[in-house]
């Protein structure tokens, strides 16, 4: 498979997979907003702080009003992660593409972005109510995904498109929940009591795993709910099931046998996958959960170079005279 190829495959499930985690994360901030009356401002602000594009949203609007965060995350086609630009470079990575996916799949692509861009040129219900919207980029993302298993050949290019998905829903699901714990922490005296409880609901919700965790942990507590959000080896949005499709995905398509390793994605990937089944979340809560999210997502976004360098960097051709770049 060319390189190029590989890419877009690649970028067109992480594009489709952020668009609807960037949903899930407004989610969280809206179900709270709904349950707690004290929710404050600055609590909105700080979902811009943690997308990490902070410095561009102050470049862009005065205030960290609810109204334009949620325009920035959403529908702003200046920001390269809202919403809307994921799944334009989604689309457009799909055109790219179109002989390796099914027709079915292409449409729903195409019938997504413009229903969105729809929403963005009278965006007033969105700020009024974006439960809706976001509700509409999840089930819209979960509907391709269905698409993409059930009429994919799972070969080559399926085995890229689901690593770009699974990395990309793991650094995010560590995202949302650093937005509980970094962010939404409330007051000591708060730790324990109704209001923690009701935070810790919302993310749960936010991430479709509320059902999930009440039949298998039932009680939610902070290590419960960090922990199956982390660790479980069963459903399939916490952070070492997608780090494990991720690998599973990466040695399908190197043919390696896991335990082993042919390049420097599949190194790092198996390392982080080690190191969170064999972390208690006992362990990682005395180290600070926000501090072990954050060295989580440097090492995912050093597994994302990896990919990068082992599998779609063009080398240039070596002239006589001339260094390979």
């Amino acid at each position: 498979m060319l390189s190029r190829v590989a890419d877009s495959l690649y970028w067109m499930g992480r594009y489709l997979e952020r668009a609807e985690n960037i949903a899930r994360f407004l989610d969280v901030n809206w179900h709270l907003t709904l349950d707690m009356a004290m929710m404050q401002q600055s609590h909105w602000a700080a979902l811009v702080s943690i997308s990490g594009d902070k410095k561009l949203y102050d470049s862009l609007y005065d205030d960290d009003t609810k109204d334009n965060i949620i325009r920035f995350l959403t529908i702003d086609s200046s920001y390269s992660n809202s919403i809307w630009s994921c799944l334009n470079m989604a689309r457009e990575n799909a055109r790219a593409v179109r002989d390796l996916i099914p027709l079915e799949m292409w449409e729903l692509i195409n019938v997504f972005f413009h229903r969105i861009d729809r929403e963005a040129r009278n965006p007033v219900e969105v700020f009024d109510n974006p439960y809706t919207f976001c509700d509409e980029v999840k089930k819209a993302s979960q509907a391709l995904s269905g698409v993409a298993d059930d009429s994919m050949d799972h070969d080559e290019a399926w085995h890229f498109f689901n690593l770009g998905r699974m990395l990309e829903r793991a650094d995010k699901t560590s995202r949302i929940l650093d937005v509980k714990y970094f962010v939404l922490l409330p007051d000591l005296q708060d730790v324990g009591a109704a209001v923690d409880v009701v935070q810790w609901t919302a993310l749960l919700k936010a991430t479709s795993s509320f059902q999930a965790y009440r039949h298998r942990i039932g009680k939610i507590t902070p290590l419960g709910v960090a922990g199956f959000m982390l660790m479980s080896h069963s459903f399939p949005r916490s952070v070492l099931y997608s780090l494990t499709e991720a690998q599973r995905m990466l040695h399908g398509i190197t043919g390696t046998r896991i335990g082993y390793f042919s390049n420097d994605a599949e190194k790092l990937l198996g390392q982080l996958c080690a190191e969170l089944s064999y972390h208690s979340i006992e362990e990682i809560m005395e180290q600070g959960l926000h501090e072990f999210t954050d060295r989580l997502q440097m090492k995912m976004n050093e597994i994302d170079n990896a990919v990068f360098k082992s599998f779609f960097a063009v080398m240039e051709p070596i002239d006589s005279g001339d260094e390979q770049q």
